[in-house]
C-alpha cells in the first residue's frame, strides 16, 4: 500500500511529492523523535488512522504507539532509518526551482536585511559592551596577532577559483586593475595588484579607484539547493575577495593550537559528528542549526567584536561589501556583515555564534566569565561548525534566547536536545546509533551524455553498496551497464568510474612498465579554459603561490579556472 501511495501521488502531483512533500514528512519523523510524541498538527497532507498516518504505518509502529503517538520505550533503530532513508531521500536533489520560488527567495533575502536592521536598532548599549567583553575574552589574543600583522603589513592575499561579481576569472584575476579607495590603507594597490612598486609606476595610468559611491556591489544570485526553496549566495567583486582571503588565512593561522580554535572549527566536521552522536546516547549535548545564518550576522556586532583592535577592525570593514545588487529589487545597502560568497563570512560568523553561545551559559549560570582559563571547562561541550552549535543541553534555553534576541534565528526543524535523536554536519544519530541515510543529489541520467548525472548515479551507487541496500545497489548496477560498457570494481580512491566492494577491486591486465593492475573503465576528462598569463600577472601570480614546491600544473599560465564542461571516456587505468 505504500509502495502504491508513492506511485499514485507521483502520478498526480509530480516530482515535488518526492522531493517537497516526502521530506516535509521526514522533517515532523524527526520533529516527534526529538519531542517523543506525533503531535496532531505532523504530517500534513497525510491521512491518520489512530494517532499515526496510515503512510508507511508498519514503520511507524515498530517506533510510536499506535494509538496515542507516543514514542515507544525501545524503538526499532532499523525503523528510524528505514522511514528516514524512504523520505529523505530526494530532499537535496540539485533541481532548479520554479522562478516564483526564485523571486521568494529574493525577497526573503531583502527582507531578512531589515530585520537585521530592525534589530539593530533594538540593541542597548549594555548588549553591546556585553558582547565586546565576551569576544575579548574570547579571541583577545587571536585578534592581536592578525591586528600585528596587518600593522606590520605581514598578510598575502589570494585568488579564489570561484565567479566574481566583475566577471573576473582564472588567470584574468591576477590583471585586475579596479581597487577601492577604502582598501587603499591597508591593502596598497602597489603592493597587492603588482609584484613590486616598479610595475605599479607603469601601470599606475591603468589604475580604477572606486569611490565608496561606486564601489561594485555584490551580485545576489541563487543556486540549486532543493526544489522547494534555492541557496542564495552573493558573488563577491575581485578585488574585496582578493583581500578578504588575506584577512582569512591569518585569522586561521593565529586560531591554530588556541583554546578558542578547540571551540571552534573550518576544515574538520568529525568533531561535531562525534558530539552529536555523543549527546544522543546520554542527551547531555543538543544540537542547533541556525536559519539563514549567514544572512543574520549584523554588521554592528562584528564591528563591536572587533572594535578593541583597530587595524583588525578597519582592514575588515574595507574588505566587507557595502551593498548587494538583488534581482528585482535593485541595489540595497546592507545591514548584514556578509553573506554566503565571502571568504571571511563562515569565520566571522562562527566566532560571532561561540560569543553568544557563552553569554547563553553566562545567562544560565548567572554568574560571568572573567578569565580566558574558563572556557577550558567547556572543550569537548561546545562546538561551532558554521551553523551548526553544539552545546550543553542544560543551557538551550538559554542559549537560544540570547542567539536570538541577538538577531540569530534557531531553526527549529533541525535543532534537537529533548528526545534522542541529534544531527550534526551531514551525520544523524538515534540513541548512539547512526541513521544516516543516502540521498539522491541529481536526477537519474538518461545516457552516457549526460556527464555530470552519470558521475553522480555511479556515487550514488557506492554510497548505497556502503550502507548495505545490495538489492538496490542490483537494480542500478543493471541500469548503468546500459549506459556504460565498462564497469569495473575498484577501490574508492581510484580514478576509474567503477563499482566499490567490500570484496576489494579486480585486475583485467598487468601495465607493462608499472607492474601493477589495470582495469578499462570511464575516466573523468576535463579541460581548463584556455587563459594565457605573462608579464606582470605571471610574475604576481609567482609571488603568491604557497609552499616552496613547483606548481602541480606546469600549463597553470596556458590554462587557469573551472573546467566549462566534463566528458568521461574509456580508458585503462588503475583500480586503485
Amino acid at each position: 500500500m505504500d509502495i502504491n501511495t508513492v506511485h499514485s501521488r507521483v502520478k498526480h502531483e509530480g516530482f515535488s511529492f518526492l522531493t517537497i512533500t516526502l521530506p516535509s514528512f521526514g522533517k515532523d519523523f524527526q520533529k516527534s523523535l526529538n519531542q517523543g510524541i506525533v503531535a496532531h498538527d505532523m504530517f500534513g497532507g497525510f491521512s491518520r488512522h489512530g494517532g499515526l498516518p496510515r503512510f508507511l504505518g508498519g514503520f511507524l509502529e515498530l517506533v510510536f504507539d499506535r494509538s496515542t503517538g507516543v514514542l515507544l520505550d525501545e524503538p526499532d533503530i532499523d525503523a528510524i532509518l528505514a522511514i528516514r532513508q524512504l523520505t529523505l531521500f530526494f530532499s537535496k536533489i540539485l533541481l532548479p526551482c520554479s522562478d516564483a520560488r526564485v523571486k521568494d527567495a529574493m525577497s526573503d533575502y531583502v527582507q531578512c536585511d531589515r530585520e537585521v536592521k530592525a534589530n539593530d536598532a533594538q540593541m542597548t548599549s549594555d548588549d553591546y559592551s556585553d558582547f565586546k567583553r565576551m569576544s575579548s575574552l574570547l579571541f583577545r589574543s587571536v585578534f592581536s596577532k592578525v591586528d600585528e600583522a596587518i600593522y606590520y603589513g605581514e598578510l598575502v592575499p589570494k585568488h579564489g577559483p570561484g565567479a566574481t561579481a566583475d566577471k573576473l576569472r582564472g588567470n584574468g584575476k591576477y590583471r585586475c586593475r579596479t581597487w577601492t579607495d577604502r582598501l587603499e590603507t591597508y591593502f596598497p594597490a602597489g603592493e597587492y595588484l603588482f609584484p613590486s612598486f616598479s610595475f605599479h609606476n607603469e601601470e599606475r595610468d591603468a589604475l580604477t579607484y572606486l569611490e565608496p559611491g561606486s564601489e561594485i556591489p555584490v551580485k545576489v544570485i541563487s543556486v540549486p539547493k532543493t526544489q522547494k526553496t534555492p541557496r542564495i549566495i552573493a558573488v563577491e567583486p575581485t578585488c574585496m575577495q582578493y583581500a578578504q582571503q588575506a584577512v582569512l588565512e591569518s585569522i586561521l593561522q593565529a586560531l591554530q593550537g588556541t583554546l578558542p580554535g578547540k571551540l571552534i572549527g573550518f576544515d574538520d566536521q568529525s568533531i561535531n559528528q562525534d558530539m552529536a552522536k555523543k549527546g544522543s546516547l546520554n542527551g547531555d549535548l543538543a544540537t542547533l542549526d541556525l536559519s539563514e545564518a549567514s544572512d543574520r550576522v549584523s554588521n554592528q556586532l562584528v564591528r563591536a567584536m572587533l572594535s578593541n583592535h583597530s587595524h583588525l577592525h578597519d582592514a575588515v570593514d574595507a574588505a566587507r561589501s557595502r551593498r548587494a545588487r538583488v534581482p528585482g529589487h535593485g541595489v540595497i545597502r546592507l545591514a548584514k556583515f556578509a553573506s554566503m560568497g565571502s571568504a571571511l563570512c563562515f569565520p566571522i560568523e562562527a566566532m560571532v555564534f561561540l560569543t553568544l553561545v557563552f553569554l547563553g551559559i553566562e545567562k544560565e549560570l548567572r554568574t560571568q566569565f572573567t578569565h580566558p582559563s574558563q572556557f577550558n571547562d567547556y572543550v569537548g561541550k561546545v562546538h561551532i561548525y558554521g551553523d551548526d552549535i553544539i552545546i550543553p543541553t542544560d543551557m538551550v534555553h538559554s542559549v537560544c534566547d540570547t542567539l536570538e534576541h541577538f538577531g540569530a534565528r534557531v531553526g527549529a526543524d533541525k535543532s534537537f536536545w529533548i528526545g534522542r535523536f541529534r544531527e550534526s554536519c551531514g551525520r544523524e544519530y538515534y540513541d548512539g546509533f547512526d541513521v544516516s541515510i543516502v540521498k539522491a543529489r541529481r536526477e537519474l541520467p538518461s545516457s552516457r551524455k549526460c556527464v555530470p548525472e552519470v558521475i553522480s548515479y555511479v556515487s550514488l551507487r557506492n554510497q548505497l553498496y556502503q550502507a548495505g541496500y545490495w538489492k538496490t545497489v542490483t537494480k542500478i548496477d543493471s541500469h548503468i551497464q546500459k549506459m556504460i560498457k565498462h564497469f569495473p570494481f575498484v577501490t574508492e580512491d581510484s580514478s576509474v568510474l567503477g563499482r566499490t566492494s567490500f570484496l576489494g577491486y579486480e585486475t583485467q591486465k598487468m601495465s607493462e612498465t608499472l607492474h601493477a593492475p589495470m582495469v578499462k573503465g570511464y575516466v573523468v576528462s576535463s579541460r581548463l579554459p584556455l587563459d594565457n598569463l605573462d608579464g606582470p600577472g605571471a610574475l604576481l601570480k609567482f609571488f603568491l603561490k604557497r609552499g616552496g614546491q613547483p606548481s602541480a600544473d606546469k600549463k597553470h599560465l596556458e590554462r587557469a579556472g573551472r573546467p566549462r564542461a566534463v566528458d568521461i571516456k574509456p580508458r585503462w587505468a588503475s583500480p586503485f
